[in-house]
This record gives C-alpha cells, structure tokens and sequence, in this order.
C-alpha cells in the first residue's frame, strides 16, 4: 500500500481548479441504467470510486466511452443484466445508486450490500422502504438484495431517518420514480446539492422533477427518459479540504469552480476562525466561481454541529478539527450525522493535539503547534485531515493507507506539491522500520 511522506511547515501559495464532485458523479453515473442513451457527462473526475463505478455499469450492460479528459459517454448494450456483484459493490458505499434506476427500467434488480468507509452504520433500510412504497418486493437473499416490480407507482414516501434525510436513499427513489405511473412526492428529502445536481441531469433527460434541493421533491412520472449531456458540479468537499489546507499554513491560494453558494455554512466557520474565503469577481457564478482563501495568524476556536444539508458538513468535520487543533482557546465540534466519525482523533492526538472525546462531542484544546509522526489513515475524510496535519506540523509525517484518499481526491499530492507542499508518495515498505512499527501499534 502506498504512504505520503510530508514535510511540515511549508506555506501553501498558487492557483488551483476543482474537479468534479464524486458524490454528485457516482449517481449521475447510475442513471446511464434509466436510458438506452447515449448520455454525456462532462467533468466526472478520475477516481477509484468512479473507476470502479464504470466497472459495474459495464457488468449492468452500460458500454461506457472517453471522449476526452474527464468525458465520458454511455449507452445501453445489454438491458438484461440486473446483478450488481459483491466484488465490485463492496469497495464503495454509493454502489446502493444503482438500485433505483435498474429496478426501474428492468423491472427487477439484484445488488450486493455496500460497502465503504468504516466510521458506523449507515444502513439502506429507507432506500428498501422508498422503493417498496413505489409498488417492488424486496427480499434479503445470501447479502444481496432482490428488487422486483411491474411498472412502479407514484405515491407520497417520507425519507427522514433518526439522523436526518438520506441523501443517496433520495438519489435512488427520485431516479426510480421519474419512469413510474403517477406522481410521487418525497417528504423530507435531502436537501444537499448533489440531489439538485441529479435532479437537473433527469429534466434534461425529459423527467419532471420540482423541488429537488428542497425537503420536498415532486416528480410526475414519464414513460421514457432520452439522451443528454450534463457537466458534473465541483467537488464542494474538495473545494472546503483544500480551503481549510490553504488556512491550516497560513497560505494564500485562489481556488477556481468553487461551489460558493454550496459551501455557506462552512465559509461562515471559516470567517469565525479567521480564515477569509473572497470571490474574486461578484459577478461570477455561485456555484462555479474563484475566491481567494487566505487566513489572519492567530486563529480563533469555534463550536462547530454537523447537520445536513445546508448546515455544516459531515465531510468537512475532520478537516476543520485539524485547523481548530492551531487556534487560540478551545473549540466545540459535535457530530450529529455519524456519530463514531471521530476515527481521525487518535491519530491527531499522535501529532500533539489536545482532543478530548465525550460521545459524539470533541472539545479541541487549541494549541500552538503539531509534532510530525507517523499516522494511520481510517477512512477519506480522515486521511484529508491527517494530512493536512502532517503540512502545519513540525518534522516529517508519514500517513499511511492513503488509498482511502484516492477514492475522493484526484492525486492529492500533486496538487498540493504545486502549491508549494512537499509530499511524496511512497510504498510502505520504503517507510523505515522503526517507523514501520510505530504505525503497526
């Protein structure tokens, strides 16, 4: 497996672009199954989780095409395939996207449970539920789900969980419902970006959709869905780890695509922080534009609650509590979306931070350094934050297990090294031993 070295305590400085959002793409992806096509997609950024997703749509019968960097087009060959296989499925928890749209179109479906991060439950059971209401049985067989109905039916479905609205649960039933007879109205739909995102790629394609990026969606059911071409929205997780990498050296970068109107809740603890996020042009596109990150030196702490949609960001939680890790007095973060996503705390700990854990609530004891180490990266949000901890530290961090990293970022290190970052991607087996074995406890 590969390893970054970094060696702290460079100021990160230059201009960078953000690629294609991955949670918007892997969805946008999935609904190629609604159509005999072709459908274009435009800015679908290189990936593991997009490779691999192009590699169980092409199982599911998609014949998939570059036309050029980061395009890509798809088109129906073999509408009989129904089974999303386990070997594909189980590196990545988005595979569940598939579902609504093959069950929809091929009147039956089998998908292998998800898999993904590890940092807590994060079950289908509203996905099941949704479709169900839709008119399919649904049957658990050896790990696989089987999905089978006529033509689906419209009705009213609420998807509100005991941690707010499910956001790839909204993605499935949504798609699904676009072809069914009737009207459908979700109540308590997920709000976040990626959804509108989806939303405005199945308009294109002749669906009816209201309300997408709202908590209710309506969508009036058409017979068949055509061709289109649709350009991925930015990243807007990458854009905030990359904002927060910037303030965490108290570096002075201009980010372009920035999705501004998508990222308000975390631009807004960044003010309080003293870190400043400014567009560039005002009269530039929200949710595309370029601002300028750059960061006051003495930091201020902050209470910071991930919610959903549009409040502050799961995604983003570990990043920020590197960056209140150099603040000035103590800070709040509490988790209410995944309330065991703390994995990345240990390993900060390892660094010099002053974390202290009391169920979903971390209080950080800002301070005014990190000690480089050698750290374990547990999931992709956690390996963002170690190694923007491993940029503000003193000395050289290893951070192992960085495949986590290239499932949502596109060659990480490349772009931070052209900032003025000095990391290198190493094997493991080139780490040294007595590194080596610190990493193993």
């Amino acid at each position: 497996m590969d390893c970054f070295r970094i060696e702290g305590g460079r100021r990160l400085s230059g201009r960078m672009t953000v690629e294609g959002s991955k949670n918007a793409a892997l969805p946008l992806m999935a609904a190629s199954l609604l159509t005999d096509g072709p459908m274009e997609l435009h800015d679908v950024p290189d990936l593991s989780d997009t490779r691999n997703m192009m590699r169980l749509l092409e199982d599911l019968g998609i014949e998939i095409e570059s036309c050029g960097t980061d395009r890509y087009r798809f088109r129906t060959v073999d509408p009989s395939a129904i089974h999303a296989r386990y070997q594909v499925v189980r590196t990545m928890r988005a595979s569940i996207c598939v579902l609504g749209p093959l069950l929809a179109r091929r009147r039956q479906a089998i998908v292998s449970m998800p898999g993904g991060c590890a940092f807590g439950a994060r079950p289908v059971d509203l996905h099941l539920r949704g479709l169900e209401a839709l008119g399919a049985k649904v049957t658990l067989k050896s790990g696989d789900i089987h999905c089978t109905a006529d033509r689906l039916k419209g009705t009213t479905i609420f998807l509100g969980g005991p941690f707010g609205s499910t956001v790839l649960g909204t993605a499935n039933i949504m798609s699904a419902a676009t072809v069914a007879s009737g009207t459908t109205v979700i109540e308590s739909a997920a709000c976040e970006p990626e959804v509108a995102d989806l939303a405005d790629l199945l308009n294109s394609m002749g669906a009816r959709i209201e309300g997408a990026g709202t908590p209710r969606i309506t969508i009036r059911g058409v017979d068949e869905l055509g061709s289109a071409v649709h350009r991925v929205m930015p990243d807007r997780i990458v854009a905030g780890t990359y904002a927060a990498a910037a303030a965490v050296t108290n570096g002075d970068v201009e980010i372009a695509s920035f999705p501004h109107d998508s990222l308000l809740s975390a631009i807004d603890r960044f003010r309080e922080i003293g870190v400043n996020v400014e567009r560039m042009d005002p009269a530039e596109d929200p949710r595309r534009c370029s601002v300028r990150v750059t960061s006051e030196r003495q930091l201020r702490p902050t209470i910071i609650t991930t919610q959903p949609h549009p409040g502050f960001p799961t995604d983003l939680q570990a990043q920020f509590m590197t960056l209140l890790c150099l603040a000035n007095g103590n800070s709040i973060v509490t988790e209410k979306i995944y309330p065991e996503r703390f994995m990345h705390v240990a390993e900060l700990s390892r660094m010099g931070a002053n974390l202290i854990r009391q169920g979903p609530t971390v209080m950080v004891v800002g301070g005014p350094r990190l000690i480089g180490a050698p750290v374990m990266a547990s999931d992709l949000r956690a390996s963002a934050s170690l190694v923007m901890a491993g940029l503000a530290a003193e000395g050289e961090t290893i951070v192992n297990r960085v495949y986590h990293l290239d499932r949502g970022y596109v060659r990480m290190e490349e772009t931070l090294n052209a900032l003025g970052a000095m990391i290198e991607r190493i094997d493991e087996r080139e780490v040294d031993p007595a590194e080596a074995t610190a990493l193993e406890r």
